[in-house]
Parts: C-alpha cells; sequence; structure tokens
C-alpha cells in the first residue's frame, strides 16, 4: 500500500542535554482518582485538564515506563492515561510512557525500565514523577542527575511496586500510583509538577481540503521489531489500535486507541547506552523539528513540529503554518524515524 503523502524530508533535532534534564477533591466524574489523598493540583483553566481538553484537573505529572512486548500484553491501567508515547528500544522492540495528571488507575504496568531518550521526552512538563523498575548501572547517574522525581521501584515498598503472580518477570512488576503519589507527596513532601500545556492545542479542523487532510480508513506503523495498526471507528469516534496483527486489548478487555493519534517523524541514532546483550539503545531526538502526521476524525493531516529547547513543549502546525489543532481525549504519539502507510477509505 502506498504512503498517503510523499517521504518528506526530517528536519533533524540534535540538541539534547541528557545531564539535566494527583489531585485535590474535585466534582470530575471520571473513574478512580485520587480523591480521597491530599495530593495537590494546579487549578485547571474552566476545570480542563492542559493535556487531554477534557473537563478534570491538572495534577501531578506521573510518567510510568511500560512494557510493550508479547509478553507485556495485555498492559494494565492506559486506558486512563492522558498522554501515551510510543518509543523505540533495544533490539527495535517498543515501550510505552504513559503520562497521568487527572485520572489514576488502582494499577499501571507491567512497569519496566528507564532510557536515555526517556530524559528529553519528560523535561516539556517540568519536574515530573517517574515510576520505573530501574536502570542500566551506566544510566543511573545520567537519570539522578535528571530534572525528574526519582519514584523508581527501587526505593519503594511491595505495597506499591507489586509482582503479578499471573505473569512471568520481568513483565509481572504492577505500580499503584495513587498510593504512589500520596507516599511521595503527601508524606514525603517530595515536589512535583502539575500538568500544564507542552505544546499542542485543542479544537476543530478547518475543512481537510484547506488542511491538506485526506480520509483514511487505517495506518500501520512500524519499529525494527514491532507494528501498530490504527484504524478509524466510526462508531467508537476513535482510532482503535492493533499490535503486531492483533488487537490492542488491555487487561479489562478493551481495546487500546484515542481521538488523536499523531506519527511524529524523528531521528533515532545510537546512544552510548546497551543492555546485557550488548544491543545498543537507541536515542531518540525530541527536541529540534521535523515532521509528522495528525490522524483525527477519520483524517490524515501531514503536519511539522518544533520543539527548539529541551525544556520547552512541542508546537505541532498543518502545512499551511497554522496550529494543527489535537481533538480532545486520550493522545498517543508514535516516535518513529520509518514512513507510515496509510490506507484509503473505500
Amino acid at each position: 500500500m502506498p504512503s498517503l503523502f510523499p517521504k518528506r524530508a526530517l528536519l533533524l533535532g540534535l540538541a539534547l542535554g541528557t545531564a539535566l534534564l494527583l489531585s485535590a477533591c474535585s466534582a470530575n466524574p471520571f473513574a478512580h482518582k485520587a480523591a480521597s489523598s491530599g495530593i495537590s493540583s494546579s487549578s485547571s483553566t474552566n476545570g480542563v485538564n492542559a493535556l487531554t481538553g477534557l473537563p478534570g484537573v491538572n495534577g501531578p505529572v506521573l510518567f510510568v515506563k511500560v512494557d510493550d512486548s508479547s509478553s507485556g500484553h495485555p498492559q494494565v491501567g492506559l486506558d486512563q492515561a492522558d498522554v501515551v508515547y510510543i518509543e523505540q528500544v533495544e533490539g527495535g522492540l517498543t515501550r510505552l510512557a504513559a503520562v497521568f495528571s487527572n485520572q489514576l488507575p488502582k494499577q499501571v504496568g507491567p512497569v519496566r525500565s528507564a532510557r536515555i531518550s526517556d530524559i528529553d521526552l519528560m523535561a516539556q512538563y517540568g519536574h515530573v514523577g517517574l515510576a520505573f523498575s530501574g536502570a542500566q548501572t551506566l544510566f543511573l547517574p545520567v537519570l539522578d542527575a535528571a530534572n525528574i522525581e526519582d519514584l523508581g521501584a527501587d526505593h519503594e515498598p511491595p505495597t506499591i511496586y507489586s509482582r503479578d503472580s499471573t505473569r512471568q518477570a520481568p513483565t509481572n512488576m504492577l505500580v499503584d500510583p495513587q498510593a504512589l503519589l500520596t507516599k511521595s507527596i503527601d508524606v514525603e513532601k517530595r515536589q512535583v509538577a502539575t500538568a500544564h500545556s507542552v505544546g499542542w492545542t485543542f479544537g476543530a479542523l478547518p475543512s481537510a481540503s484547506a488542511a491538506g487532510g485526506k480520509s483514511i480508513s487505517s495506518v500501520t506503523m512500524k519499529w525494527p521489531a514491532a507494528t501498530y495498526t490504527a484504524t478509524w471507528s466510526s462508531a467508537q469516534s476513535r482510532w482503535l489500535l492493533s499490535f503486531d496483527g492483533k488487537p490492542d486489548v488491555d487487561s479489562q478487555g478493551q481495546q487500546l486507541g484515542s481521538p488523536t493519534l499523531v506519527i511524529q517523524n524523528v531521528a533515532i541514532t545510537q546512544s552510548i547506552y546497551h543492555d546485557h546483550l550488548g544491543s545498543y539503545t537507541p536515542l531518540i531526538h525530541s527536541v529540534g523539528s521535523g515532521s509528522g502526521f495528525l490522524l483525527r476524525d477519520g483524517k490524515a493531516f501531514a503536519i511539522n513540529w518544533n520543539r527548539p529547547t529541551q525544556d520547552s513543549g512541542t508546537v505541532w502546525t498543518l502545512a499551511n503554518g497554522q496550529p494543527a489543532p489535537f481533538h480532545t481525549g486520550q493522545v498517543w504519539i508514535a516516535l518513529t524515524d520509518q514512513t507510515p502507510v496509510f490506507s484509503d477509505t473505500p
């Protein structure tokens, strides 16, 4: 299947600073949240969460690293994330970075280790909390020096990070995000940034012809050892995800997906880090500028992204230079250096 758009040259952003780098009670009708704890949230404009554009609060931002190998599926708690990033890791596999600031599920996982690319990715959100299972020994000092609050499993009790007896290690660790944030913020008085805009905006799209978009039925995104397909569902008004040829169903039996899917074309190079098998850790360059695609409302739009510094948000624009408005709701962002393949609407 040919690509929907001509192949576009990437504008590579090579600026990387590796060494720097829930909520008050609310009438929000969403599912399980941190309403029972004293976790503070920033005042949200008109009661709207900055990351989803939906009614909610802007609570402390928690990144959770989640396994995305076949043995890590079905995953837990991703349906309540505000944002989910798909990242490439060793061996061409993918791993997820799930961002929570409004809703908190009872558990999230399987929790896995952090990677060098996470530092740049998290920096635009401020001094966030990071839930992860560990990290490579050589990488730990860099992670310690980064602008994050280390909320990893190495420092927490089994009441917060637990093992699922129905799964096999290393894809059996789950985290209780509310217990983690309550202990860290309420008890230990640790500082975690609250949610704020990280560059994207929400709103209605201009006409597809004016914005350069086309109607599609699905898109396939590939990494060296993983494949995602997103298929538009008119009935659910969102993109339904499949992983390696199978519906991407979570632990509750619900297919994962979102109203907004962004494919961010990035440069992926080899870092100095590697796993115990000698496979080098990819370095994803999310600072700089480049091209990509915004998928929403059954259409795909060619877009550009720009993030001049590590601490700045990522600004997304349409081909005509106007802001590329995201649909309200959960956002998935696929970080890839491969050209996606689109299927036209029949």
